[in-house]
Protein backbone atom coordinates (compact mmCIF):
# COMPACT_ATOMS: atom_id res chain seq x y z
CA UNK A 1 0.00 0.00 0.00
CA UNK A 2 1.45 3.32 -1.10
CA UNK A 3 0.53 6.31 1.09
CA UNK A 4 -0.10 8.54 -1.95
CA UNK A 5 -2.67 6.07 -3.34
CA UNK A 6 -4.34 5.78 0.06
CA UNK A 7 -4.61 9.53 0.57
CA UNK A 8 -5.87 10.03 -2.98
CA UNK A 9 -8.61 7.47 -2.33
CA UNK A 10 -9.61 9.08 0.96
CA UNK A 11 -9.55 12.64 -0.38
CA UNK A 12 -12.87 12.29 -2.21
CA UNK A 13 -16.31 12.42 -0.55
CA UNK A 14 -17.87 10.00 -3.03
CA UNK A 15 -15.17 7.40 -2.45
CA UNK A 16 -15.63 7.77 1.31
CA UNK A 17 -19.38 7.28 0.79
CA UNK A 18 -18.74 4.12 -1.24
CA UNK A 19 -16.49 2.74 1.52
CA UNK A 20 -19.19 3.48 4.08
CA UNK A 21 -21.91 1.75 2.03
CA UNK A 22 -19.69 -1.29 1.44
CA UNK A 23 -19.21 -1.66 5.19
CA UNK A 24 -22.83 -2.90 5.41
CA UNK A 25 -23.93 -3.68 1.84
CA UNK A 26 -27.22 -5.36 2.80
CA UNK A 27 -28.38 -2.16 4.48
CA UNK A 28 -27.59 0.00 1.44
CA UNK A 29 -28.18 -2.13 -1.68
CA UNK A 30 -30.96 -4.38 -2.99
CA UNK A 31 -30.43 -8.12 -3.48
CA UNK A 32 -28.52 -9.01 -6.66
CA UNK A 33 -29.33 -11.62 -9.28
CA UNK A 34 -25.65 -12.63 -9.41
CA UNK A 35 -23.26 -12.61 -6.49
CA UNK A 36 -23.85 -12.30 -2.78
CA UNK A 37 -23.67 -8.71 -1.47
CA UNK A 38 -21.34 -9.68 1.39
CA UNK A 39 -19.34 -12.59 -0.04
CA UNK A 40 -18.88 -11.33 -3.60
CA UNK A 41 -19.40 -7.60 -3.18
CA UNK A 42 -21.75 -5.07 -4.71
CA UNK A 43 -22.24 -4.76 -8.45
CA UNK A 44 -20.75 -1.54 -9.81
CA UNK A 45 -24.06 -0.71 -11.51
CA UNK A 46 -25.79 -0.52 -8.12
CA UNK A 47 -23.08 1.74 -6.72
CA UNK A 48 -23.22 4.07 -9.75
CA UNK A 49 -27.01 4.23 -9.54
CA UNK A 50 -26.98 5.01 -5.80
CA UNK A 51 -24.42 7.79 -6.33
CA UNK A 52 -26.32 9.12 -9.36
CA UNK A 53 -23.24 8.98 -11.60
CA UNK A 54 -22.36 7.35 -14.90
CA UNK A 55 -20.63 3.98 -15.15
CA UNK A 56 -17.39 5.53 -16.51
CA UNK A 57 -17.27 7.97 -13.58
CA UNK A 58 -17.81 5.11 -11.14
CA UNK A 59 -15.08 3.11 -12.87
CA UNK A 60 -12.60 5.89 -12.14
CA UNK A 61 -13.63 6.08 -8.46
CA UNK A 62 -13.35 2.30 -8.12
CA UNK A 63 -9.98 2.23 -9.92
CA UNK A 64 -8.62 4.64 -7.31
CA UNK A 65 -10.10 2.60 -4.44
CA UNK A 66 -8.71 -0.66 -5.86
CA UNK A 67 -5.25 0.90 -6.40
CA UNK A 68 -5.26 2.05 -2.78
CA UNK A 69 -5.93 -1.53 -1.65
CA UNK A 70 -9.09 -0.58 0.25
CA UNK A 71 -11.45 -2.35 -2.18
CA UNK A 72 -11.20 -5.65 -4.02
CA UNK A 73 -12.88 -6.23 -7.41
CA UNK A 74 -14.39 -9.54 -8.51
CA UNK A 75 -15.70 -10.38 -11.99
CA UNK A 76 -18.90 -12.40 -12.25
CA UNK A 77 -20.15 -12.87 -15.79
CA UNK A 78 -19.85 -9.44 -17.43
CA UNK A 79 -20.15 -7.48 -14.15
CA UNK A 80 -17.59 -6.24 -11.65
CA UNK A 81 -18.45 -6.52 -7.97
CA UNK A 82 -16.64 -4.63 -5.21
CA UNK A 83 -16.10 -5.26 -1.54
CA UNK A 84 -13.93 -3.75 1.16
CA UNK A 85 -10.61 -5.34 2.06
CA UNK A 86 -10.90 -5.12 5.84
CA UNK A 87 -7.30 -6.23 6.42
CA UNK A 88 -5.97 -3.44 4.20
CA UNK A 89 -8.32 -0.94 5.84
CA UNK A 90 -6.91 -1.89 9.26
CA UNK A 91 -3.38 -1.50 7.88
CA UNK A 92 -4.28 1.91 6.43
CA UNK A 93 -5.66 3.04 9.79
CA UNK A 94 -2.50 1.92 11.53
CA UNK A 95 -0.38 3.78 8.97
CA UNK A 96 -2.42 6.98 9.39
CA UNK A 97 -2.20 6.69 13.19
CA UNK A 98 1.60 6.75 12.99
CA UNK A 99 1.63 10.14 11.23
Amino acid sequence: MYPANLFRALANERRLQILDWLKDPRAHFPPQADGDLVEDGVCGLFIADKLGISQPTLSEHMRVLVQSGLVVPKRIKQWTFYKRDEEQIRAARAMVDTL
